[in-house]
């Protein structure tokens, strides 16, 4: 009876350690050319590219609080929307407390045509006394490296996908209601 209370025991610790295993790093994109952090998507998805474009005009106006200081550039005749937004990053202190430790920048491109758009997220910063580009955070070997970089890679990659999930959603055609009844 004991050697089983040690097996329960030892199996119990093993799965409790393990369940506390941080989560790997996402695979974070790095464009070949500029060797910066980029997120691009092509989505094919019913529609003209105005119609599209004017989809779009509609999310950024939903999703951003400022969308006029949010897009720089809205061009309709070349079905090219750019601009540059930030969201905040955290990190947990030794208490397990959540801290804002900064704004992220980042640049992002939304480009239209018949039947397809493309989504661009690029040229991340972090907005401190100075600005930093993030991919400073993938060097590993890097002296200054801080474990917490891990996180905050994470929450860039959670915050870029949940916002695709959002637009991709928001470009979908408008559903016809059927008014004769």
């Amino acid at each position: 009876m004991k050697s089983f209370s040690i097996i329960i025991t030892f199996l119990f610790s093993s799965w409790l350690s393990f369940a506390q295993q941080p989560e790997a790093t996402p695979v974070i994109p790095v464009d070949e050319s500029t060797k910066l952090i980029t997120y691009k998507e092509v989505v094919q998805e019913k529609g003209t590219r105005d119609e599209l474009y004017n989809r779009g005009i509609e999310w950024i106006n939903a999703f951003f609080k400022n969308p006029v200081d949010v897009t720089r550039t809205r061009d309709k005749d070349n079905g090219l929307i750019k601009g540059i937004a930030r969201f905040k990053l955290f990190y947990a202190d030794k208490d397990g407390f959540k801290r804002e430790t900064g704004m992220c920048e980042y640049e992002f491109t939304l480009e239209f045509k018949e039947g397809r758009y493309r989504v661009i997220f690029t040229n991340f910063i972090l907005k401190e006394v100075s600005r930093r580009p993030i991919e400073r955070w993938l060097n590993k070997l890097d002296p200054a490296y801080n474990p917490q970089w891990d996180d905050y890679l994470k929450q860039v990659d959670t915050y870029v996908k949940e916002t695709t999930a959002n637009l991709k959603k928001a470009m979908q055609p408008p559903v016809k209601k059927d008014d004769s009844w």
